[in-house]
């Protein structure tokens, strides 16, 4: 599978998703649907832990311990 940014395989699952919901697939495409969802599903989520850590990367206080701090939404 190609390297994809997060928001362009949220879309494809979002499609594959639809294409299963409204069963006109064939067993075989179903199934060829599913793998790639599930392939999907892992690749978002390993680009969703390298976001997380970054945060907490860039939230360490000076003392190299996570500092915690409220959100305020802009």
């Amino acid at each position: 599978m190609p390297k994809q940014n997060f928001e362009t395989g949220l879309k494809r699952l979002d499609e594959i998703v639809k294409s299963l919901e409204r069963g006109d697939a064939t067993l075989d495409d179903a199934l060829k649907l599913f793998d790639e969802g599930t392939k999907l599903v892992g690749a978002c989520n390993k680009i969703l832990d390298g976001a997380e850590q970054k945060v907490a990367l860039i939230l360490k206080g000076a003392d190299g311990e996570p500092e915690e701090s409220v959100f305020e939404e802009q």
